[in-house]
C-alpha cells in the first residue's frame, strides 16, 4: 500500500474483506494525503457473515 501511495495517483479504489485490514490501510492512506471520499459495503455473499467494502480515495491537493 505504501509504494501504491508513494505513486501519487489522483484517485484510488480500494477493496477489503477484512474490516481490520481496512481500518489500517485506510489509516496509511490518509497519512499518505488521501482522504476517503465513498465507503460503501456489499454483501456478496448472503447468508453468511462476510461482506467486501469498497473505498473511494482521493488525493489531498497540497
Amino acid at each position: 500500500m505504501r509504494d501504491l501511495a508513494a505513486r501519487g495517483p489522483r484517485r484510488i479504489v480500494h477493496i477489503a474483506c477484512d474490516p481490520a485490514a481496512l481500518a489500517r490501510d485506510l489509516s496509511l492512506f490518509a497519512t499518505a494525503g488521501y482522504r476517503t471520499a465513498a465507503l460503501r459495503a456489499f454483501d456478496a455473499f448472503p447468508m453468511t457473515h462476510h461482506m467486501e467494502a469498497v473505498a473511494l480515495l482521493e488525493r489531498i491537493p497540497r
